[in-house]
């Protein structure tokens, strides 16, 4: 691709101030625009018209769609304008035809199109040009611009005859995509509208359907490709993906807070983010599990335990009080020590049902395959109606039993009815089947070791796995446990008792609304206005039915089945995982971003075919990512030798950058060194990174066992992994918490201790050397393990003087 650069100071700046009167005048209709929407949503927001209820969803959508535009609107303000692309004319002499190329479509009051959305047809070739396969393009700009002014131009030209003179003399800059790269790290994704290479918009413009499968290795820009698919997917299927929304699934909260930006930049906010941690509503989980705890918890085998764990409390009296065996079959003898019938003391009168009933009970019960809640309904019914059997017969104790009985099924209804107002009743049904909740299912599970080895058993456990599970009441929960979670809650289901209860409650209180309000009106004389009437008033203070956007509904909605799924680090998603994200997506429509070398959970990925083939029915497409924009060739050679030793079968991508410093490693505390310890070194190289990076972000890298002893030797950095920890200059953080972020400067720290902390151990050092968009530096008491022998070495401190080269391998540059 030819690049030229005109030596004119004169053109440039002429061809600067043509393409600065145009970006003026798309921001003056940008403006005008968002003007005009504010005046429709105050419309919308003050209509009034018919009342009832589905008059106020119209309204409450009108204002709805009008927010969320405005909301489009302000989220471009910088860089609208970021392209432009010269086609060449279809007859020689013809005119080039121009097209602008930016974040959201704009047209004129004429409606003429003067802006295209970078997701539209007309953008593509923008992106899919090479000098290979030009098109009919003669050009391809782009423009730089601060706030709202054009602070630079660079041009590609695929047919210098095709421009005219005066374009041919104005040619100017330097690879917009490199340009970019240099530029320092915020705490934020930048997205790359602007500088989509054509590997990654064949991703982003990939088709909705089936499972979509990025792998590329770090720094080939895969998960900012597929935050532009989704941008894509919003514009190009809004009437699909609209009702139902989608979801974005990453590996912790500093990373969703990170990428936060992306999406809003690019015209979308109505987009659901979360972890796997979140994925549950009301959960909220970042704790780890230990390394042998969480293979458990991810393997597929959890699923027999949890469904073993809702059999389990489906009981039956015992002599011993305590379950036996979910699949003993009839006798339910062993595990419980013995049967007895079910007892329960009331009004002076001990109420009795034959051990042999309560279990043809349950074993009918659980025959109806229903979830163990709703089931709940008929067992108890069933058991109500021997209950008050068994009452009727004691209270007429002389009824001859070859007499007719005085009740029939109504009289019983009624009499179990009333039984089920007893405290003794409730009490004792609830022991045999009770309303559980997937938290209270699973904590009470985790603190009871009998019932661990129960379950255990039944799911094929071994004694140590299922000990590794056992935690007091009260732990907090774990990541692991969320997917446990949803897979109970799929057991369990919901009995719809209460929220009927509450419909019919916000029913009441609508009618009391609406006669209250019939009164305002009444005595204000307002009745006989016919803009107003009751319901509308009512409704406009009742805040409580007013409908959610799609996100809010969906995120709150467990069983929300969404329109899109994107999966990024999905190298680290258990089986447990998976089976929790597709149920979120029945349609099987997902992008799935990652890397199998980078895997660094127990339970996580070994191939993406092992997987995901069980869920995908046929429709498995992968694409691979083969160019490392983020990290220096130099820093690049250092991550694959190591990757040669853990992973020999992956592929490290090719670095397109030859710039930055070379790899260093610092030893400290050792033979012929100064006899600095790493608590002294530490701070200083830290202070002598973040002068050498300017307004950068740096990253302390740690084994995770020294997590709390570095953060404590840095007061000024962020210690803790919170969305708002790289506001900070500088952070310490583990292999786990730096993924799929970068830093201008990296710090590794002990890595031999990183290679050893895990069976993963070598995949997480390869993720943490590969965090570095500039410099990279390794600092270390213990021998540095032999994969990194090519990395430069400093023989202990003085940091900040002159290097001291050990004797060893040099990096080639």
């Amino acid at each position: 691709m030819e690049l030229r650069q005109s030596d004119d100071g004169s053109a440039r700046t002429h061809a600067i101030r043509a393409e600065q009167a145009y970006v003026t005048g798309l921001y003056e209709r940008l403006d005008t625009v968002r003007q005009q929407t504010r005046a429709a949503l105050r419309a919308a927001d003050a209509a009034g018209g018919r009342s009832g209820y589905s008059a106020l969803m119209d309204r409450e959508a009108r204002s709805n769609e009008q927010a969320r535009r405005l909301s489009q609107l302000s989220g471009v303000e910088n860089g609208l304008c970021f392209g432009r692309i010269d086609h060449r004319g279809d007859r020689d002499g013809d005119a080039v035809d121009t097209l602008y190329i930016g974040r959201i479509g704009l047209r004129d009051e004429s409606h003429e199109t003067i802006l295209v959305d970078w997701r539209a047809p007309a953008a593509r070739p923008f992106y899919a040009a090479t000098p290979v396969s030009p098109g009919d393009l003669v050009r391809r700009r782009h423009l730089h611009t601060r706030d709202r002014v054009v602070t630079g131009i660079d041009d590609e030209v695929f047919d210098l005859d095709g421009l005219s003179d005066t374009d041919r003399r104005s040619l100017v800059g330097e690879a917009a995509l490199l340009a970019a790269l240099r530029r320092g790290r915020t705490g934020r994704m930048n997205d790359i509208v602007a500088t989509i290479q054509s590997e990654q918009d064949r991703v982003i413009r990939s088709r909705l359907q089936g499972v979509l499968v990025v792998q590329g290795g770090p720094g080939t820009g895969k998960t900012v490709a597929a935050l532009h698919r989704a941008a894509y997917l919003l514009y190009t299927h809004r009437d699909t993906l609209k009702r139902r929304g989608v979801l974005v699934v990453g590996p912790n909260p500093t990373f969703l807070r990170y990428i936060g930006r992306v999406l809003p930049s690019l015209g979308e906010s109505d987009v659901v983010l979360s972890t796997v941690g979140e994925l549950y509503p009301g959960v909220r989980a970042t704790a780890s599990d230990p390394v042998a705890t969480a293979l458990v918890k991810g393997s597929d085998s959890m699923v027999g335990l949890v469904r073993a764990a809702v059999a389990d409390r489906q009981r039956v009296p015992s002599s011993s009080g305590m379950s036996v065996s979910a699949n003993s079959g009839s006798g339910d003898e062993g595990a419980s020590g013995g049967t007895r019938d079910l007892e329960i003391e009331v009004d002076d009168m001990t109420l009795r049902v034959d051990h042999a009933d309560c279990l043809g009970i349950r074993d009918r019960t659980r025959s109806l395959r229903l979830p163990h809640n709703v089931a709940r309904k008929f067992f108890v019914t069933e058991m109500l109606r021997l209950l008050a059997r068994n009452q009727a017969e004691q209270l007429d104790p002389m009824l001859d039993p070859a007499e007719p009985a005085y009740y029939d099924e109504t009289d019983l209804d009624y009499m179990g009815a009333a039984l089920w107002q007893q405290e003794p009743v409730r009490r004792g049904l609830d022991e045999l089947w009770p309303l559980l909740t997937p938290q209270r299912l699973l904590e009470t599970l985790y603190a009871d070791d009998a019932a661990l080895a129960r379950v255990g058993a039944e799911a094929g456990l071994t004694e140590s796995e299922w000990k590794g599970l056992s935690r007091p009441l009260g732990s907090p929960r774990t990541v692991g446990d969320v997917p446990l979670l949803d897979e109970a809650a799929e057991l369990l289901g919901e009995d719809d008792a209460e929220e009927r209860a509450r419909r019919r409650r916000v029913e009441r209180d609508r009618a009391d609304a609406e006669r209250y309000a019939q009164g305002v009106l009444e005595f204000t004389g307002l009745f006989e206005d016919p803009m107003m009437g009751a319901s509308a008033l009512a409704e406009r203070h009742d805040d409580a039915d007013r409908p959610r956007s799609t996100a809010e509904r969906a995120e709150a909605d467990r069983t929300w089945a969404y329109g899109h799924v994107i999966v990024d680090e999905a190298q680290e998603l258990s089986a447990m995982a998976w089976r929790m994200v597709m149920r979120r997506i029945p349609t099987r429509s997902l992008t799935v971003v990652g890397d199998i070398a980078q895997t660094g959970s127990p339970a996580g990925a070994r191939s993406w075919s092992s997987m995901l083939a069980p869920y995908a029915h046929g429709r498995l497409h992968e694409e691979r990512l083969l160019v490392n924009y983020r990290t220096p060739a130099q820093i690049m050679a250092v991550a694959a030798d190591v990757l040669a030793e853990v992973a020999p079968d992956q592929q490290p991508p090719e670095s397109v950058r030859d710039d930055g410093d070379p790899p260093r490693a610092v030893r400290v505390g050792a033979e012929g060194s100064d006899g600095t310890t790493l608590a002294e070194a530490l701070p200083r190289l830290v202070e002598e990174e973040l002068t050498a990076i300017g307004e950068g972000r740096l990253v302390v890298i740690v084994p995770d066992a020294r997590h709390t002893e570095i953060a404590g030797l840095l007061p000024d950095a962020a210690a803790d992994a919170t969305p708002d920890a790289l506001d900070s200059p500088s952070t310490v953080l583990t292999t786990t918490r730096s993924k799929g972020l970068e830093f201008d400067s990296v710090i590794v720290v002990e890595p031999g201790e990183i290679l050893e902390q895990s069976p993963q151990g070598g995949h997480d050092l390869y993720v943490a050397l590969t965090r570095a968009t500039r410099r990279l530096t390794v600092i270390h008491e213990a021998l540095l393990p032999d994969m990194l022998g090519r990395i430069s070495r400093q023989a202990g401190p003085p940091l900040g003087g002159p290097c001291v080269e050990a004797p060893g391998p040099r990096l080639s540059t």
